[in-house]
């Protein structure tokens, strides 16, 4: 009885802290944002759902600690989307909070963002591959 009360109890309160995070993105505006860049405004309210239902079945698949039959290529689809999403979550943030253009200004950056901004994507690949396989 006990450990299906931690359960229960792990369950809610990891229920809890998901949804307020997808809160706190939706609250940023993100996802309106690149509901807009992609030209699918129309499907904000779908996106916003699917960020709920993805933070909540997360948080079941953590939980329970169950691992799905999908091999190496369903490890490889679910790692590329996992990276794109924290990618575009901490690109979206700084944006949001105008690091970015602040920074931009600071120094002076009037050409090369564009490399600026890939370089920094880049980072982030080889930081997670040298993270994962050293």
């Amino acid at each position: 009885m006990r450990e299906i009360f931690l359960g229960m109890l792990g369950l809610c309160m990891g229920t809890t802290i998901a949804s307020g995070v997808v809160a706190f993105i939706i609250s940023l505006g993100i996802v309106p944002r690149f509901a807009g860049i992609t030209g699918s405004a129309a499907q904000v309210r779908l996106y916003e759902e699917c960020s709920m239902l993805g933070a909540v079945l997360g948080n079941v698949v953590f939980l329970y600690q169950r691992a799905l039959p999908l091999g190496n290529p369903g490890l490889a689809v679910y790692g590329s989307f996992s990276g794109i999403f924290l990618g575009s979550w901490v690109v979206a943030l700084g944006e949001v909070v105008n690091i970015y253009a602040i920074l931009i200004r600071r120094i002076g950056l009037v050409k090369g963002i564009g490399l600026v901004i890939f370089s920094m994507a880049l980072g982030k690949v080889v930081g997670s591959l040298w993270f994962f396989f050293f």
